[in-house]
């Protein structure tokens, strides 16, 4: 089993925190940084975390870590509602599931987690480094949503 440095360790925190405190958590919207795009951003000492996205039912958005204003850790991400209608209690589960997330992977929830009548499912591979999955939420046995998610280190 591979051991984390406490470098790893501290990015690993901070974006269970973030996350915890932007979009997961009902978190306050910032100044749009592009058109139509929705920003939410965490603050720690030197370390900033900016989620954009743009788009509802239908998805794009990235999270990028900054310590001094330098990018170090980022994460793209597309998602998309496969059915015409969201089903009420579908936003809760997500952000539910979101603030799940587990410091060993932080990338987005943990690999199952169930909500009413809702189950949301999450693999992915790699490490904090170099990552990438998916996710679904399904309803009834129903896909509703799927995501897919890369990310890395950035130097």
């Amino acid at each position: 089993m591979k051991t984390m440095n406490s470098t790893e360790l501290a990015l690993k925190e901070f974006l269970v925190r973030a996350k915890m405190n932007t979009y997961a958590g009902d978190g306050v919207f910032s100044a749009s940084s592009r058109p139509n795009s929705k920003d939410l951003h965490y603050r720690e000492e030197d370390l900033l975390y900016i989620d954009s996205y743009f788009g509802s039912a239908d998805f794009i958005g990235e999270e990028v870590v900054f310590e001094n204003q330098k990018s170090i850790w980022g994460m793209n991400y597309y998602g998309k509602m496969l059915v015409g209608e969201i089903p009420s209690g579908f936003s809760k589960c997500l952000k539910s599931a979101l603030k799940a997330v587990l410091v060993e992977s932080p990338f987005r929830g943990p690999a199952l987690y169930e909500q009413d009548k809702f189950v949301y499912k999450c693999s992915w591979q790699g490490d904090i480094s170099k990552f990438n999955g998916n996710e679904a939420i399904y309803l009834d046995d129903i896909e509703i949503y799927k995501l897919s998610f890369h990310g890395g280190y950035i130097k």
